[in-house]
């Protein structure tokens, strides 16, 4: 789950490229048992952070002007959704379908394939616990709004979906890592330590992350096979403006648990390369409703799926089709 920066016509847009959840097939990762906590790359507490590169300096200038144009387009919304964008319980089963119980990207060789491939439902079936860690040029006022933003979010998903989301100093197996340039280039030793086992194709994506990447998330299965994530790794730039920030925040999170894939006709939706909205939506919120719920299995197909999918989406809309 990868959200890039792209040209479309004469205006730069955000797009996302989907496809590194189940890392254990995509990947070739198989996590061993969740480790002890190592040092967070910089202190909880919002300390002193080192002074940030003019590499860096020079991003968050570019990332500052590529927000502007956004929201000068009317992009990155934030009001959810309204009454220009009215949507069906047959449109709200129909994209949960497609970015629950699809891939954009398929990996072969390390490669990534942009190829559309059915797969199964992925969920979480164990608590998520979730820890926070910066860069140590991240600055001290922006950790304070990061972490509280993000502990907002998380307590709001977990209302949604009814998942047992908290925020964790120990035994984390969601790790969101806010990280500057530097900091990003520097990170393999911790991620081999957030996740024994991973393979330099997942480390080398990260780090050598092309500035038009945004932000991404790895969700990752344990065991050949398996549909149900174990643990998950993101990472936002820390160079990104407020509003793009948060914006990564809410969709690597919310993919991370699940909603792995992006669909064109999802509207309102953070899961559209559109990017008409920045944060979470009312049909997300919907979609997060369904996959966790308990009438759906964990590794259902799409045929297993599909018919209690329309169910559950006709009961959310209130009965109408």
């Amino acid at each position: 789950m990868v959200r890039h920066a792209r040209l479309k016509s004469t205006a730069l847009v955000v797009a996302s490229l989907i496809g590194l959840a189940g890392c254990e097939e995509g990947m070739g990762v198989r996590p061993s048992p969740i480790p002890p906590m190592r040092p967070a790359i910089a202190p909880a507490t919002p300390d002193a952070p080192k002074v940030q590169s003019a590499e860096s300096r020079a991003m968050a200038a570019s990332f500052r002007r590529l927000e502007n144009d956004l929201v000068s387009q009317g992009l990155l919304r934030t009001d959810g959704g309204g009454p220009d964008v009215p949507f069906s319980a047959r449109m709200l089963a129909d994209n949960f379908v497609r970015i629950a119980l699809y891939d954009e990207y398929i990996s072969r060789g390390g490669v990534l394939l942009a190829r559309e491939t059915e797969s199964r439902l992925r969920r979480w079936d164990t608590p998520v616990r979730m820890q926070v860690e910066f860069g140590a040029t991240v600055p001290a006022d922006q950790r304070v709004r990061d972490r509280n933003s993000i502990t907002a979010y998380v307590n709001r998903l977990s209302r949604i979906s009814g998942l047992p989301a908290t925020q964790a100093s120990s035994g984390a197996n969601f790790h969101v890592l806010v990280l500057n340039e530097d900091e990003r280039k520097a990170i393999a030793p911790r991620l081999r330590a957030l996740v024994p086992g991973i393979d330099n194709s997942a480390l080398r994506t990260i780090t050598e992350l092309p500035q038009s990447t945004l932000c991404l998330v790895f969700a990752f299965s344990e065991g050949s096979g398996s549909s149900s994530y174990t643990r998950a790794v993101a990472v936002i730039r820390g160079e990104h403006p407020d509003l793009l920030r948060l914006s990564c925040i809410h969709e690597e999170i919310a993919q991370g648990l699940g909603l792995a894939n992006d669909s064109p006709a999802a509207r309102p939706s953070i899961f559209n390369d559109d990017e008409e909205f920045g944060l979470l939506t009312t049909q997300d919120e919907l979609m997060l409703k369904i996959l966790y719920d308990r009438r759906l299995r964990t590794g259902m197909t799409l045929a297993e799926a599909r018919p209690i999918v329309d169910i559950i989406a006709r009961e959310l809309m209130g009965g109408e089709s």
